[in-house]
């Protein structure tokens, strides 16, 4: 049955986490993990060696930097549930390569149609960036802007969108009950 998760919050606020188990809860097999991270140094790294022993061997990872849709919908054919996280590197990778930077639009609107198109759960995680102070560079305050208007949009077509603030989940879009 197709849902859509977005589970978003501030830098260590559980959302990762969370949004696995979820995830776990929606399927026991065939799961599949889009990871978006391009490890550039060593503390990525071990970021990443993290991520990857806590979600154990029930999960077959795919690397999406910057093909997010494609990967989506190529995973989607085989997978009963799909984590990506996150949208927050996914966004990075976008702004800061040459060739795909001014075409972010067009990424955050064929990332929208494909989870439209998707049947199955899907679970995405993304920082919110936008509750602080206004960044005191161009590329900060370009990143944040676009953050914004990925986690707007992503949320718009989210069937339940979940804040988590200091490792406690807070439903801030639910499904609607189906009416009787």
């Amino acid at each position: 049955m197709k849902k859509v998760t977005f589970v978003l919050g501030g830098c260590r606020s559980g959302k990762s986490s969370h949004a696995q188990k979820m995830a776990e809860a929606a399927a026991t097999d065939h799961r599949i993990y889009i990871a978006t991270c391009i490890p550039h140094d060593d503390e990525m790294k071990d970021r990443v060696t993290r991520h990857q022993a806590d979600r154990g061997r029930g999960w077959q990872t795919v690397e999406a930097p910057t093909e997010l849709p494609k990967a989506l919908e190529t995973a989607a054919r085989a997978a009963s549930v799909i984590l990506i996280d996150c949208l927050t590197l996914w966004t990075t990778n976008i702004l800061l390569s040459p060739a795909s930077a001014p075409h972010v639009d067009r990424y955050i609107l064929d990332l929208t149609a494909a989870l439209d198109r998707t049947r199955i759960p899907v679970f995405l995680v993304s920082n919110e960036v936008g509750a602080g102070i206004v960044p005191e560079n161009r590329l900060a305050r370009q990143f944040r802007d676009v953050m914004g208007t990925v986690n707007q949009r992503i949320a718009a077509c989210a069937d339940e969108v979940i804040w988590t603030v200091a490792g406690i989940p807070v439903t801030i879009k639910a499904t609607a009950p189906p009416l009787e």
